[in-house]
């Protein structure tokens, strides 16, 4: 019955890499179906691990950089140069990233995309004629000032003086010089792998939306919105490529605003599904599953809105694929994505958040394990037998209470 599985998960944020998610999951598979062929497609969504696995999918390289951290310090951080030798991948996760923000440093009105613009620079230097710019995961707040500072733009105060790095400080923005930007940016083509559903600014801006869960009390948030507002006006007068929508274009929220800033520079905003997984092959693999399991930390009513776990199984629907989404919360609106047939979390009891994300490839397997027995023991039942038992077990599945 189920001969071949397609694992297709997310990572499980500051808990799970994709990669770990994946074997975890595989691993609960084995356990009930032992003789099944996997096929393991960790995915990415242009967050934490993008340059790895685009790296290991096209015969490319890790390039290690010391850049500069979300708070200033020098992390060692680092692109990759894909197989074709044209193109690099700059992880905006891997220098600017929630992860490598302190939770009592967990401020997004001062954190900073500068080591993003470092980045830039060195895959400049490696000579690549494309540099695709990954955006997730992020742990900063400031529209991509920092990462156009240290491609060589001056932001200005009213009397002249440079501003210091940090969201916030938009608040202060007066004038852009843009005459110090890197001139070899002009010769390369920038694309920006992001969620379109992200806008810079309005009621669903992007610090209005993610400002909180990086650390930022309602005032901050307010804060956030307004320097926002300005940035994208003095951006747009000062230093944007002609007709660029920096405010609501699709993607200018993406990792904090960072898709604004860059798409002032002329990079391309993509939806970022449809750059990535095309590296990965993922349909013809998709097509060739008897099932396919995604996951995710949470599955709720912003999975449509551009998650891994939406994109699997509206691409398995194309080949009548059935999907199984395991998530480490079920929130509102979990039982609705569009594509999923059934949805488990993986916590069988309420516990710590701490405790889980301790034990989340344990629970991630074990998760697996139950909801596979349930599967196989629906296909042993006679179809109308079936039928009414797949109905009461869904109509009894409820959002987890832990968070």
């Amino acid at each position: 019955m189920l001969n071949r599985v397609v694992v297709a998960p997310s990572g499980f944020k500051e808990s799970l890499s994709a990669e770990a998610a994946a074997d975890a999951i595989a691993a609960g598979v084995r356990r009930v179906l032992p003789g099944a062929e996997l096929d393991l497609v960790p995915l990415v969504d242009g967050g934490e691990g993008t340059a790895l696995a685009l790296a290991a999918a096209t015969g490319g390289r890790i390039v290690t950089v010391p850049a500069t951290g979300p708070v200033g310090q020098t992390v060692a951080a680092h692109f990759a140069l894909l197989g074709s030798g044209d193109t690099a991948v700059v992880e905006m996760a891997a220098v600017a990233g929630l992860s490598l923000v302190p939770r009592d440093r967990r401020d997004p009105g001062a954190t900073t995309t500068y080591g993003v613009g470092e980045l830039i620079r060195a895959a400049l230097d490696s000579g690549v004629r494309r540099i695709l710019v990954g955006c997730g995961d992020s742990g900063t707040c400031d529209g991509g000032a920092g990462a156009l500072q240290a491609l060589g733009a001056r932001l200005l105060d009213e009397r002249g003086r440079e501003l210091p790095r940090g969201g916030r400080e938009l608040t202060r923005l007066h004038r852009i010089d843009p005459t110090g930007l890197d001139p070899r940016l002009a010769d390369v083509e920038l694309l920006v792998a992001c969620n379109p559903f992200n806008v810079l600014c309005g009621e669903r801006g992007v610090a209005r939306v993610f400002g909180p869960q990086k650390g930022a009390t309602p005032a901050q948030v307010e804060e956030l919105s307004a320097a926002l507002e300005n940035w994208a006006f003095v951006l747009t007068r000062d230093a944007a490529v002609p007709d660029t929508e920096l405010r609501g274009g699709p993607g200018t929220g993406a990792s904090g605003g960072l898709g604004a800033g860059l798409a002032a520079l002329g990079a391309r905003l993509l939806p970022r599904f449809d750059v990535l997984l095309d590296h990965l092959d993922l349909d013809a693999r998709l097509a060739r599953a008897d099932l396919v399991v995604t996951a995710e930390g949470a599955l709720d009513h912003q999975t449509p809105r551009g998650k891994v776990p939406a994109e699997v199984a509206r691409r398995a629907k194309l080949y009548g694929r059935p999907v199984l989404a395991l998530a480490g919360t079920l929130g509102e609106g979990a039982h609705r994505v569009p594509g999923v047939d059934a949805c488990h979390g993986i916590l069988p009891a309420p516990m710590e958040l701490a405790e889980a994300l301790l034990r989340a490839s344990e629970l991630l397997t074990d998760a697996t394990e139950r909801a596979l027995r349930m599967i196989v023991l629906g296909a042993r039942l006679p179809s109308a037998a079936g039928r009414a038992v797949q109905a009461e077990v869904s109509g009894t599945q409820r959002p987890s209470s832990v968070r």
